[in-house]
């Protein structure tokens, strides 16, 4: 199904203006000062005459380049246009939460800001929302042209995995760009954890929930910020947050090993009885303490990732620190929230 920008225009358009209520979109950035003002001018070209009410909400992640300076100038032009600027770089997952834990819209659409998420797909959003009563509707990315072969292969990969593995499956291909009504937001506002794999955590509390197939294009401005170490880490995160099966499997390996074990000592013992002694080969025993001793590593491994966790969520960090706000710049210095 592909998205009919002129339908869901007008089922807005009908419906949106002069409405009393306000959506929000969250936009986490870091170093993206060149992209702020197209991705305005192009938010503003989709939902003006659409939209009687909406707010643009940045997190700015511990930008290095001109990006805060950019937000105080788009506030100043226009107010519907909000910033928060965190004190250092936070990670892309804690600038989101700290988006939706600020938007104060009724429903909260979070997009990045390379424009690779169509703004008029948000009209459907909304007619999806408002017209059939979806508490969630999703973007999904039609075609992925943009992406490598390698990142298109490991991209389906890590959806089979995960969806085989996790309690709570998440759609194939579907980003961070959705609208949320507010009672999703806040239920995810209400989860506590500081590992925090979005994706996953959009899709947990349930509720009435629909796609929107899109075509996404290229990049606008600038480059990814994501590399494939920290896609790798991203997927680590989600697997271990919303899985114990990388645990369960030890036990079902040390059955299977245990079971092995026993049969071959049965044989040994055989052996005996029947031949007399033998001596075992140098080669067998040295592959089996290598292969036996990686396991273990191995195990020992998948066991602190989760320790990992259990020690990041014990201490009670604040996910994010506000050093400046739009709405209140000098008082809000220094808070910590989340």
């Amino acid at each position: 199904m592909e998205l009919s920008s002129s339908s869901a225009s007008e089922g807005v358009q009908e419906e949106g203006t002069g409405a009393g209520w306000l959506l929000s979109i969250v936009v986490p950035v870091m170093n993206e000062e060149a992209a702020i003002p197209g991705f305005l001018q192009a938010i503003r070209d989709a939902l003006d005459g659409h939209i009687a009410r909406w707010e643009v909400l940045f997190i700015d992640d511990g930008s290095q380049d001109a990006t805060l300076s950019s937000l105080r100038h788009a506030h100043e032009q226009d107010a519907r246009v909000r910033y928060l600027s965190l004190t250092r770089n936070f990670g892309k997952e804690a600038a989101l939460s700290a988006g939706l834990a600020h938007a104060r819209g009724d429903a909260i659409v979070p997009m990045d800001v390379d424009l690779q998420d169509p703004p008029e797909v948000i009209l459907e959003f909304v007619r999806r929302w408002r017209e059939e009563g979806y508490d969630m509707v999703y973007g999904v990315r039609g075609t992925r042209d943009e992406d490598t072969h390698t990142k298109r292969a490991t991209a389906g990969l890590f959806y089979r995995f995960f969806n085989r593995m996790a309690e709570t499956p998440i759609p194939r291909n579907a980003g961070d760009f959705r609208l949320m009504d507010r009672c999703v937001v806040d239920a995810i506002n209400r989860l506590p954890e500081r590992s925090r794999f979005m994706k996953g955590l959009f899709s947990w509390p349930g509720y009435r929930t629909t796609g929107v197939y899109y075509a996404r294009p290229s990049r606008e401005t600038g480059q990814s910020k994501f590399n494939y170490w920290k896609l790798w880490n991203f997927a680590l995160d989600g697997v271990v947050s919303f899985s114990t099966w990388p645990l369960r499997i030890w036990s079902y390996f040390g059955a299977v090993i245990a079971l092995i074990a026993f049969l071959y000592i049965v044989l040994l013992v055989g052996r005996v009885v029947l031949f007399g002694s033998d001596v075992p080969g140098y080669a067998s025993l040295m592959t089996a303490i290598l292969f036996f001793g990686g396991m273990q590593l191995l195990s020992i491994g998948v066991l602190g990732e989760y320790v990992g966790r259990l020690f990041i969520e014990a201490k009670h960090r604040p996910l994010y620190l506000v050093a400046e706000d739009s709405e209140t710049p000098r008082a809000s210095r220094g808070r910590g929230n989340g």
